[in-house]
């Protein structure tokens, strides 16, 4: 199908650093791929082309013309981090310490959750991605054939992984590796739905398990070319553990088990010494950042400013719906950007390019989806439309400041991914959203997670 975004302007990342905004352009799609970019002038006219967004093609003929005057066009937006059928404890658990948190009210509660639930709730955490402009999302739970299921539904693209370990939650030592259920799922659904499915190991975290595991799950990955998604040092407890459990802290563990010698996604990485923050930088590894999640959890501030100064790829997470309470990639950029300012005291820390990159090619490299991130010629079509006219938004001085500091979830008008429009004007047009709310609702009153109960 070929579409076309006549009269928009657009905002993008550039390769390397540096962001490009034009007040005025066309984009044409043809099939998953953005096929050209006209840079126009305030008459409508062609002024120039950018070498780096590609040559107008005057040969196309669109299928489908989209009316682009007063929005924005940037590139999707990716969650680097979540647990997306959480969806069904929002608001169930809050105001607690991490550890009571998790152990006392969420994983006895999840172990309540059927497939069918968990189909649901990451029907419903997709729907609420769509709708705040996340195209793509890296996710770690269980039932993930379900997940994936509704993810090749939807038309949205994600990085799931899968635990091949024995005992998940579980403190007792692994004999070993003896889950078969992830060569199943990797073979299933890894490049399925035309390529909008990754997936991962899951490593959940280095304390849930022996050195032998941890050793054999990174084998597990190097033999199947893929990578690993991991908690790593969300909390100090975490450290203590680790000392208790291994003799050394989590990342050297990492180290000294494998899981460093193929790509990974480390989340949280809130308490990184300076030796951690060297180690992760050589091994090329990439830090998913959930400010909201660890403010909220009061796991504390990753440093984020020494991470990004040795060249770590940093990108940003939600977490679950359990811990934030939502999926909101606009204010989680908002956030990550306030929070290193006001705690290193420093108005240029973390600044909104900074947050920008983290939300849009920074995750997509981490997720393994390197052709999006950037809106240019050849790039996979993974486009979000926002409105331009909201009076939060005027005057609309600095595109890039407003888009960090000013854009709401709200704003989203029309999300597009691989050329495929998964809502436009605010309707979504791939998942059934009524119904699946009402299923979520049904599941949180039947396992107690509803406060009526």
């Amino acid at each position: 199908m070929n579409i076309l975004i006549r009269d928009v302007s657009l905002l993008t990342p550039r390769e390397g650093c540096g962001v490009e905004y034009f007040e005025r352009c066309d984009i044409g799609m043809h099939d998953d791929r953005i096929s050209f970019i006209k840079i126009k002038d305030d008459a409508g006219q062609e002024t120039r082309e950018s070498a780096e967004l590609g040559q107008f093609d005057r040969q196309y003929n669109m299928d489908f013309i989209i009316d682009g005057r007063n929005k924005l066009a940037i590139p999707g937006l990716v969650n680097a981090h979540t647990h997306s059928a959480m969806t069904i404890l929002r608001n169930y658990a809050d105001d607690l310490p991490l550890k009571e948190w998790l152990f006392d009210k969420i994983l006895p509660i999840e172990n309540l959750l059927s497939d069918e639930d968990i189909y649901w709730g990451a029907k419903l955490a997709i729907a609420e991605m769509i709708m705040s402009g996340t195209t793509c999302f890296a996710d770690m739970y269980m039932f993930m054939d379900m997940v994936a299921q509704a993810v090749a539904e939807s038309g949205i693209k994600a990085n799931l992984c899968r635990n091949p370990l024995k005992n998940p939650g579980n403190t007792v030592p692994v004999e070993h590796l003896g889950d078969t259920r992830y060569f199943e799922f990797y073979w299933k659904w890894n490049g399925q739905a035309n390529g909008r499915i990754k997936v991962f190991v899951e490593v959940h975290s280095t304390y849930l398990y022996d050195e032998r595991s941890l050793r054999e799950a990174s084998e597990l990955a190097r033999n199947f070319s893929t990578g690993i998604h991991i908690h790593l040092l969300e909390t100090r407890d975490e450290i203590m553990q680790s000392y208790e459990q291994y003799g050394k802290n989590p990342v050297d563990v990492c180290l000294e088990t494998g899981i460093f010698t193929v790509p990974v996604i480390a989340a949280h990485c809130v308490h990184l010494s300076d030796s951690d923050i060297e180690k992760i930088a050589r091994c090329n590894v990439a830090v998913a950042h959930n400010p909201t999640s660890n403010l909220k959890l009061a796991s504390g501030i990753a440093r984020i400013n020494d991470i990004m100064k040795k060249g770590i790829n940093v990108c940003l997470g939600t977490d679950g719906t359990a811990s934030n309470n939502n999926l909101n990639m606009f204010e989680e950029m908002h956030i990550a950007s306030l929070i290193h300012k006001g705690a290193s005291m420093d108005p240029l820390a973390v600044n909104a390019e900074a947050v920008f990159r983290m939300a849009t090619t920074n995750g997509s490299k981490a997720l393994g989806f390197d052709e999006a991130g950037i809106l240019g010629k050849g790039k996979k079509a993974d486009i979000v439309l926002l409105d331009k006219t909201g009076l939060h938004l005027r005057p609309f001085n600095n595109p890039l400041s407003a888009l960090a500091y000013s854009y709401q979830a709200s704003d989203v008008e029309t999300v597009i991914v691989d050329g495929q429009i998964l809502m436009q004007n605010r309707e979504i047009k791939t998942i059934d959203v009524e119904r699946t709310v009402y299923e979520v609702e049904k599941t949180a009153k039947k396992i107690g997670a509803n406060y009526g109960n």
